[in-house]
């Protein structure tokens, strides 16, 4: 008997939050069950009434407002709980190793820096050609400008998008917390070290930047590859 239950994996507690783009007091609701999701192991999600999950719950359970909480297929609470209350209502699953980034529609602050960090990058590069006053020059400042772009801009924008839609997609979390914000920290560097090099010291130090931007992204590898290929997380 004991043989056969660790053959049978348990089934994991799911949380859903049911919320709207229209819903003031969804994002508060999100933010608390992101953060519990972290602290706890449990299946989270974040459905939007709008979609056929949505809708099939909203049928289902006859919901008339929104944020609503379901806790394994039966409504536990709506509006917005506090995180004692939160935490109550799973008291049941155990604590989470690691840190994790939970299915949600918001965007976790790491993923926010980097998209608010592409703004900065973009004027940048864009006052670089403007001060040329010429689109492809044949040469000034272009190169330094697409490297800013591409390392600064680009590179931040679409590893900031990643983060966010494909554990949505996926339905599968990623590593987030100081994970997210060491990639941050190694693209930004690596766009600002790349052009202090290119234009003021010397290919030595802009190489060394690319290896920093380089860096970064193998760490948005890192990051993503369990969400993109589940196997190879179970293979760990």
């Amino acid at each position: 008997m004991h043989a056969l239950r660790r053959l049978i994996p348990e089934a994991r507690t799911r949380v859903q939050l049911l919320v709207s783009q229209w819903c003031p007091s969804c994002d508060s609701a999100e933010a608390v069950w992101s953060r519990i999701a972290a602290e706890r192991e449990f299946d989270f999600s974040v459905v939007d009434m709008g979609t056929p999950e949505g809708r099939e719950l909203v049928q289902r359970l006859r919901l008339k407002t929104v944020p609503a909480l379901v806790v394994d297929g039966e409504l536990r609470g709506v509006g917005v709980q506090s995180p004692e209350e939160a935490r109550e209502i799973v008291a049941g699953t155990p604590e989470r190793s690691g840190h994790s980034a939970p299915v949600g529609i918001a965007l976790a602050p790491a993923s926010r820096a980097h998209l608010l960090s592409t703004v900065v990058w973009l004027a940048i590069a864009g006052g670089l050609l403007a001060l040329h006053g010429d689109l492809l020059p044949p040469g000034g400042p272009w190169p330094g400008a697409l490297h800013v772009f591409l390392l600064g801009f680009v590179t931040p924008f679409i590893a900031g998008l990643a983060e966010h839609m494909i554990p949505r997609f996926m339905e599968r979390p990623v590593r987030a917390g100081p994970w997210s914000w060491t990639q941050w920290g190694l693209l930004n560097a690596g766009a600002a070290v790349t052009a202090i090099g290119g234009w003021l010291v010397g290919p030595a130090l802009a190489a060394a930047g690319i290896t920093l931007a380089t860096a970064g992204l193998a760490l948005l590898t890192l990051r993503l590859w369990p969400a993109l290929w589940p196997a190879a997380a179970s293979d760990h």
